[in-house]
């Protein structure tokens, strides 16, 4: 598993957090994070696929993409409510997996890997779209 990094790719034009490509997981604890880490490894899916972001990281980084519009300011899409869930659940401990996420089947193949955990939220972010994967 890779240490998250936040990449200019993954952010819109507007800077807001929208990691095209990738699903987007987040769960009560990081020793739940792991055991997907290596139920993924089982399946032969790529550490290098996978990043971990504790509840610290979403908020130093991910959060401040979306603060500076606002609580109360309406965006074209769903990007800054997404980021706000982000930050209430990382604001209670929950941590984070980055997946990259491929076409249908291996997207479904990585779910059923995440749903053998409790897990919060599971977007896929795709090309103009935010799949909710629970």
């Amino acid at each position: 598993m890779k240490d998250f990094a936040l990449a200019s790719r993954m952010l819109t034009l507007r800077g807001e957090f929208y990691p095209t490509g990738f699903l987007f997981v987040m769960l009560p604890s990081e020793e739940d994070a792991r055991k997907v880490e290596h139920g993924l490894l089982a399946h032969n899916i790529s550490g290098d696929d996978v990043m971990l972001l504790t509840a610290e990281i979403v908020l130093e980084q991910i959060v401040p993409t979306a603060a500076h519009h606002g609580d109360n300011v309406p965006s074209v899409g769903s990007e800054s409510a997404m980021v706000r869930k982000y930050r209430d659940l990382a604001e209670e401990g929950h941590c984070a997996l980055m997946i990259r996420a491929g076409n249908a089947a291996h997207t479904e193949e990585v779910m059923a890997v995440v749903r053998s955990v409790p897990f919060s939220v599971a977007e896929k972010y795709r090309f103009l779209v935010i799949e909710d994967m629970a």
